[in-house]
């Protein structure tokens, strides 16, 4: 068809509206549809491969792996560097970098004050101490701020979404002290891969990449008055560190790490094998009125 025939064609869709609806809804709708048939034109699509891709997006739901396809299609770095760009314009700058939330947050960990400790003590990984502090842009301390953490386990699962972890495993909210600093205790986490032949694979596959995402530990950091920071540190020697199939490396994420194996430093710390400890700071913006909103609206798991 040309693209007047499907120009006309679309206006006649839309004029069969027997009531305004939503402006704004209706105006996505129209471009999104107008986009698809093009392409739809332009690459000759057949109603089979039409088909064949309803039934992959239908089965990423039925699986829940629409959170998977969104960051491993590069849709939410996007959205990320589209909030970063919005900040700009705001006079917005510096600050710790934001990234991608992913589809594995769990509303409901335990809250701690201060400090806490992630792991249960049934994963024999690497032993983990993390600490730093909540600052502003002008590197005072943010009192009392909100530390949500999460993330995977030694084999790349998480609590909740893996059974055979217990409740919250490597999940706690962490309420800062009157300097904004935290301090945790859990494991080294280990990067994890999409579910082989689902949904996302297959999609992957097609595009000719892999579904590999390098160890990373997972934050939102919140205070009354500040922009709520989504965002998560890599473990800096992971192989995919710089290959993540989900685009959410990036620069000033990479902390350093140290490691300790003399028996004077795991008596300190309370371990009995040689554990690692990285030191990390937030820095968050001031609210300010001309950004748009810091606090992302979409569905999460509800413990």
């Amino acid at each position: 068809m040309e693209r007047a025939d499907i120009d006309a064609l679309l206006q006649r869709f839309d004029q069969a509206a027997i009531a305004d609806g939503n402006p704004r809804t209706r105006a996505i709708v129209n471009r999104l549809l107008r986009e698809l048939f093009y392409t739809i034109e332009d690459f000759d699509i057949q109603p089979s491969e039409f088909w064949s891709a309803v039934e992959l997006l239908a089965e990423a739901g039925r699986s829940g792996e629409l959170g998977l396809i969104v960051p491993g299609l590069g849709l939410e770095h996007y959205l990320d560097l589209r909030a970063d760009e919005a900040e700009r314009r705001a006079g917005l700058s510096g600050g710790t970098p934001r990234t991608i939330e992913g589809p594995l947050y769990v509303a409901g960990a335990p809250l701690c004050e201060c400090e806490a400790r992630l792991d249960d003590g049934k994963d024999d990984g690497e032993p983990l101490f993390m600490r730093g502090q909540v600052l502003d842009s002008a590197g005072q301390p943010v009192p009392h701020a909100l530390v949500e953490v999460w993330h995977a386990n030694s084999l790349g699962n998480y609590s909740y979404f893996d059974k055979t972890q217990s409740d919250f495993n490597l999940r706690r909210s962490i309420r800062t002290d009157a300097q904004g600093r935290y301090r945790f205790r859990s494991i080294m986490p280990c990067g994890y891969s999409v579910p082989p032949q689902g949904a996302t694979d297959r999609l992957l596959e097609q595009l000719g990449r892999h579904g590999h995402r390098p160890a990373h530990v997972h934050f939102f950091v919140s205070a009354p008055g500040f922009r709520k920071l989504t965002t998560q540190i890599n473990i800096q020697d992971d192989p995919y560190l710089w290959d993540d199939f989900a685009f959410g490396s990036r620069e000033g994420l990479v902390p350093d790490i140290e490691r300790f194996s003399a028996p004077e430093e795991l008596r300190r710390s309370g371990v009995s094998k040689p554990f690692a400890r990285i030191e990390f700071n937030f820095t968050l913006h001031r609210a300010a009125a001309p950004a748009p909103s810091s606090e992302v609206s979409r569905a999460r798991a509800q413990a």
